[in-house]
């Protein structure tokens, strides 16, 4: 029988049992409720999602309509200036092509807004409703999964508990089979004991007497062992069999037990966690792609907003006053340029317009030549002197404008409280107290720097009309050798435009004055000159004069630059005709560059051929620009942006801006091609431009060769020897690095000391460099002892 005390330990093992697989089966059941919130939590958060980008779809459409409206607002009051050449012309000044492009930001801004609008409706929020069908459906899917994982989880420990029991049942049953077979044994050794006692009391009696008893009881001793044998057989019987049985049941229970132990591990190390990635499933990767959907729209939308905000600040960059003042000044020439001189307009027949230097006005009028003199001595130290006090006011006034107060930054500095934006709003430049004095200092000095001006300006008017009466009187008298000198140039600027009708006078004279002076000047063609200067010169050029003629060099060259443009920008038929504009254009798309300049060539060969002439001369002279690029900084694509308006108008209807770039492309392939895209000497005769701003009429030979520079030189080298043979050498220093061309030319470096025996040419000394006799450039030379010319 069993114990009370084993029984009631059965008892607490079975109800320790049953309390842990409550246990699982509660976690179980929690387990599909986390799930299920998990999902709840997931349909609700791609709610909002949608929700949040609807809104931010509508705020996003409606800030994109307020700012079309705000571009058309200004635009349609730009599109109804009634002079609309006007408004054309005043594109090209650098603020209004500022306030333009800043208004093209705000339609940019409106279009790409819009494009945002669209994508989160009709983009981004069906991805996040696609996500959460998709996650609601293998969520049902997982969860049905789950819930037979769990099912099955049960039945396993329902069999393990069931082999548990089997197990304790069957070892019961061997227990009591055992204690059963304990008590037989201890009858079958007490009844043995008990023989044994007897045997050894009867002993000392005789046999014969008591024979007969000890026979009975020894009969009856021997049933009495046989059946507690028998009993003990059967019991022995019973406990074995019980025994196998129990050691069989607690065989299953022990692999019960550890197939058991494997599944709940396997449940809650794996399949939970496989269960989680069926229930998420492709959401977070779907997630991922949505919102890299909203990332990509907004830094896209970032990125056309730099693009428009780089094209800005670059016009900000290019913000000049100096090139807007020539820009007015060409766009209007008509209006700036000076009106012709006033011709003398004789009185009754007196058709004498010069002054009278006879007697007895000569001495009067030597006197008043005299004392002008003087006196504009005097007046100009002293507007010299107001000039200066002008320009250091000047530079004051633009040091306080120029002041570099516009960085905002630290207004964006934000923190997590609202009083330290407040703090930082308070502290930009606007608000800053000392802003009404900053104004006040500035218009005090405004003030000042006008009176200077003022002041300025009526001396040199009065310097000016002195002058002209001087250097009129002076003129006439003939005090001054630059009569002589104007008379000489004259005579040989009208030779050499006799010698080179083709070219207009102002072209050659303008690409001479540069190609002796201006190679490596920094910016030429880009930088504005002189309004004043410009109008001078061109106004010269007009009467039939040359003002550039000789070798003094008192000119600005960025002024001679822009009489050079302003000549082509103001033809009446611009050097490129528009009727071969599209067939220029469709070269510009070829890849190849020499394939190009064909196509280019047979283009122009239909121009005629005073206009080729020019062409070829021309853009010789740009290529030889061009070459000295790393000091002038003037390459064939900036050379091209500066000629590109001049020599070719875009014609009406075309885009300007996308033309305008093909225009300078097709002119930089011009310059860089020049020899493969107009005829050499042979094929069309006429000026050619040679380095050293000369320009050589090409003729043929009998070899059919042309006369070389070098040839040319050379000549004029013998000759000299032969006719000046004593004339000691002069000392000269280099300006630039050369390096000669051929065998003739000597190579020397900035800075070296040279001989110079003669002139060979006008744009050529033969001399001598480091013991080697040759040809030196006269261009890259300085003469030290005594200018020769």
């Amino acid at each position: 029988m069993t114990s009370p005390a084993k029984f009631k330990k059965d008892k607490e093992i079975i109800a320790e049992y049953d309390t842990q697989v409550k246990e699982i089966r509660a976690q179980l059941t929690e387990q599909m409720k986390c799930l299920d919130q998990q999902c709840e939590l997931r349909v609700q958060l791609l709610q909002d999602l949608q929700d949040f980008f609807r809104k931010k779809a509508e705020i996003e459409m409606d800030y994109s309509r307020n700012l079309e409206k705000l571009a058309e607002r200004f635009l349609a009051k730009t599109r109804s200036t009634k002079d609309q050449q006007f408004k054309k012309d005043q594109n090209v000044l650098s603020p209004v092509n500022c306030w333009n492009l800043l208004l093209n930001q705000v339609k940019r801004e409106s279009r790409d807004h819009t494009t945002l609008s669209d994508i989160y409706l009709n983009n981004i929020i069906p991805r996040f409703v696609q996500v959460s069908e998709d996650s609601g459906r293998l969520f049902k899917k997982s969860k049905e999964v789950g819930q037979q994982l769990q099912d099955d989880l049960m039945k396993v420990l329902n069999e393990l508990y069931s082999v548990m029991k089997t197990y304790h049942m069957y070892n019961a049953d061997s227990i009591s089979a055992q204690s059963k077979l304990k008590e037989a044994e201890k009858q079958e050794e007490k009844q043995i004991g008990k023989s044994v006692k007897q045997e050894d009391r009867q002993t000392p009696r005789s046999p014969d007497s008591t024979s007969n008893v000890r026979i009975e009881e020894k009969h009856v001793r021997r049933s009495s062992v046989k059946k507690i044998e028998k009993m003990k057989e059967k019991r022995q019987a019973k406990y074995t069999e019980n025994k196998l049985k129990a050691i069989k049941a607690r065989n299953e229970y022990l692999l019960a037990l550890e197939a058991t132990n494997a599944s709940v591990f396997k449940y809650y190390i794996h399949d939970l966690s496989d269960l989680i990635d069926c229930c998420d499933l492709g959401y977070h990767a779907s997630l991922n792609r949505a919102l890299r959907t909203f990332l990509s729209a907004e830094l896209n939308l970032e990125q056309s907003k730099h693009e428009g905000l780089d094209a800005i600040e670059n016009a900000v960059e290019n913000l000049d006053a100096t090139s807007d003042k020539q820009r007015l000044m060409e766009m209007y020439n008509s209006v700036f340029c000076p009106p012709m001189k006033f011709e003398f307009q004789p009185h009754m027949g007196d058709m004498a317009s010069q002054l009278c230097a006879q007697q007895p006005v000569q001495s009067e009028l030597v006197q008043r030549c005299q004392q002008l003199q003087s006196r504009l001595s005097t007046l100009k130290i002293e507007n010299e002197e107001v000039k200066k006090t002008m320009e250091a006011t000047l530079q004051t006034i633009q040091d306080i404008v120029t002041v570099e107060d516009f960085d905002v930054s630290d207004c964006f500095q934000y923190s997590n409280s609202m009083e330290s934006v407040k703090s930082t709003v308070s502290e930009t430049f606007m608000s800053k107290p000392s802003i009404a004095k900053r104004r006040a200092n500035q218009q005090e000095t405004e003030q000042f720097y006008f009176t200077k001006m003022k002041e300025y300006l009526e001396g040199r008017n009065l310097i000016t009309k002195l002058q002209a009466k001087h250097d009129l009187l002076q003129k006439t008298l003939g005090e001054s050798q630059r009569t002589d000198c104007s008379l000489a140039r004259r005579s040989s600027t009208v030779k050499k435009q006799d010698s080179s009708q083709a070219i207009p006078l102002v072209v050659e004279s303008c690409i001479r004055f540069i190609s002796r002076h201006g190679l490596q000047h920094e910016g030429i063609f880009r930088v504005s000159g002189s309004q004043v200067e410009v109008n001078d010169i061109k106004n010269a050029f007009e009467r039939g004069e040359d003002p550039l003629a000789g070798d003094q060099n008192d000119h600005d060259l960025d002024s001679i630059a822009g009489v050079l443009k302003l000549y082509f920008r103001g033809l009446e038929h611009p050097l490129f005709p528009k009727d071969i504009f599209r067939d220029l254009m469709a070269c510009v798309t070829m890849d190849n560059l020499q394939e190009r300049a064909l196509h280019i060539r047979k283009v122009l060969l239909v121009l005629p051929k005073t206009t080729l002439i020019i062409m070829r001369y021309l853009f010789a002279f740009l290529s030889h620009l061009s070459q000295f690029s790393e000091e002038n900084m003037m390459d064939p694509y900036n050379l091209a942006i500066c000629f590109g308006p001049s020599l070719m108008s875009v014609p009406e209807g075309h885009d300007q801006v996308s033309c305008q770039t093909h225009v300078n492309e097709l002119i930089k392939t011009i310059i860089i091609q020049h020899e493969h895209v107009f005829p050499n000497p042979r094929e069309l005769e006429g000026p050619i431009y040679s380095r050293g701003g000369s320009t050589e009429d090409y003729c043929d030979s009998p070899h059919g060769e042309t006369a070389s520079a070098e040839d040319s030189a050379q000549d004029a080298t013998a000759e000299h020897h032969t006719s000046d043979d004593e004339c000691e050498p002069i000392e000269a220093i280099a300006k630039f690095d050369y390096v000669g061309r051929t065998a003739r030319e000597l190579s020397f470096k900035k800075g070296a000391s040279l001989l110079l025996y003669q002139r060979a040419s006008d744009d050529w000394w033969e001399g001598r460099h480091n013991g080697i006799d040759g040809l030196i450039p006269h261009q890259y030379i300085v003469v030290q002892d005594t200018l020769i010319s």
